[in-house]
């Protein structure tokens, strides 16, 4: 009998106590900071999903007791304001949220969050403008955050991508402090395309989700990731890391028993896989683009000799015959705050190479190739070993069809840093345009043994391989480049490619 006495007592006590820690968490001081960032001027349109989706998300919040601070297109400035509020919230046992839907990049194996204003060449400009999801997190940690949750729809392609390759796509593993939730939008080191909706598939689900009452956060987000690999027929697969040393649940209610069942992994995709093998989710890769480049940590073996340039090569027109559409182009580019801050510098200064090297860019992104060239001659002029510059200019010649002067500029490029990836990958092109296949391939195999993620090499190679006859091998390289970047067909298509 006195047996049984104290086992009720026990359990009683037992049953109090989780009462208690019930309550405790209801009673917890919920903060979110919610920001979508779509208007960003590098690129070609405003994205669709972000703006409704923090809406949508920021109201969800609200519902389930969250005190809600929404940022709409924020800038460098505007983050970092909201940031410090945020910060200025989080009180002992808070528990504090971070939604972030836009554009993200890795950068030295942190993921950063980028404002509209980001003025991104190389990749030390992601660290000094993007904002690092660990040091947000370990903010939080320091204020004495209880729970603290990060959730970031950014996995997207990005124009900022395209101006330099010496890093991985996509965003990359969290070392996140304590009892810290994170989930990405897809898998680690890759992207999906913007599906040009509305509303993203990512923040739908995951809406649906919260609302389930119940549900601890981690069933939450794992039954999200399950919806989203599901409905995108293992296209897009959400990547989840938890340290959480207790239950939250964004709703209360009875505790749910259910699991998520695992999700399809990425490799059943129905894809074939490239000779020089990417992981099944690889991200897409800039095609041979104006780039700004690390060396590669790794060197192969030496680059491969260059080939020789044809009898017959097409040289360019003088700048006074540029195309009238260029002239379209700068009229346009005349107006473009990038632009803007460049000329300026560049009056103030005609000796600044920085300057010019970076107008140059960006008039070569749009398409201005003969006042790119002016401004890469002019780099060189005043840096005769601007090995950045060599390359440059080597893919812009390429694209304007002075194939004997970029085939020099490429082996400068080559000479001043073997294995420069970024110049293997512009050779090949000119060995492309050159109707030299083989020696086009050996560029591309090169390139692909330091990168095995660059689509345009993986595009290119499937060329050459296709002029040489060489079918089966051709059609595996050129699919996998398509599933990697849709648009690798239309952008060759563009340097006279087909």
């Amino acid at each position: 009998m006195m047996t049984i006495r104290f086992a009720l007592i026990a359990l009683l006590a037992l049953s109090v106590g989780m009462a208690s820690q019930a309550d405790a968490q209801e009673r917890a001081l919920r903060v979110a900071l919610v920001i979508g960032n779509a208007k960003y001027p590098d690129a070609e349109a405003p994205l669709k999903e972000p703006i409704n989706d923090v809406r949508d998300i920021a109201a969800e919040l609200k519902r389930v007791g969250f005190e809600v601070e929404t940022g709409e297109n924020l800038g460098s400035d505007g983050m970092r304001r909201a940031l410090e509020k945020l910060y200025a919230k989080v009180k002992p046992g808070t528990v504090a949220l971070v939604f972030f839907s836009g554009y993200g990049i890795q950068s030295s194996r942190q993921s950063y969050m980028i404002p509209v204003d980001a003025q991104i060449w190389t990749e030390a400009d992601v660290r000094r403008d993007g904002f690092s999801l660990e040091t947000v997190l370990n903010e939080l940690n320091g204020r004495g955050a209880g729970v603290k949750i990060a959730l970031l729809d950014a996995s997207r392609r990005n124009p900022f991508e395209r101006r330099f390759r010496s890093f991985s796509a996509g965003l990359a593993p969290v070392i996140a402090p304590s009892n810290t939730l994170v989930m990405y939008s897809a898998a680690l080191s890759s992207v999906v395309s913007d599906a040009g909706t509305d509303r993203s598939l990512f923040a739908a689900e995951l809406i649906k989700e919260i609302k389930v009452p119940g549900l601890t956060a981690e069933q939450a987000l794992n039954r999200t990731r399950v919806s989203v690999t599901r409905a995108s027929r293992s296209e897009q697969v959400p990547w989840i890391s938890s340290s959480l040393a207790e239950d939250f649940a964004f709703t209360s209610g009875p505790t749910s028993t259910a699991v998520a069942a695992t999700p399809p992994a990425p490799a059943t995709i129905p894809r074939p896989e490239p000779a020089a093998p990417a992981p099944a989710t690889a991200p897409p890769v800039p095609a041979p683009h104006p780039t700004a480049s690390q060396p590669a940590a790794l060197t192969p073996a030496p680059a491969p000799a260059p080939a020789p340039a044809p009898a017959v090569v097409t040289a360019p027109p003088p700048a006074s015959e540029a195309p009238r559409d260029e002239n379209k182009i700068l009229l346009a580019l005349a107006d473009d705050p990038t632009v803007k801050t460049l000329n300026v510098k560049i009056n103030e200064n005609g000796e600044d190479v920085g300057a010019l090297y970076r107008r140059g860019q960006v008039y070569a992104s749009k398409g201005a190739y003969f006042a790119a060239l002016k401004d890469f001659d002019a780099a060189i002029k005043l840096s005769p070993k601007d090995v950045e510059a060599y390359n440059n200019r080597c893919f812009v010649r390429a694209v304007t069809d002075d194939l004997s002067g970029a085939l020099k500029d490429c082996n400068e490029a080559l000479r001043l840093r073997p294995n420069f990836v970024d110049a293997l990958d512009s050779r090949g092109l000119v060995n492309l345009k050159n109707g030299q296949s083989k020696n086009a391939i050996t560029d591309f195999d090169t390139a692909l043994k330091i990168n095995p993620q660059l689509t345009s090499s993986l595009y290119g190679r499937g060329i050459a391989k296709q002029r040489l006859g060489q079918t089966s091998e051709a059609e595996l390289d050129i699919n996998n480049a398509k599933a990697m970047d849709p648009d690798i067909v239309k952008e060759f298509a563009g340097y006279g490619v087909r």
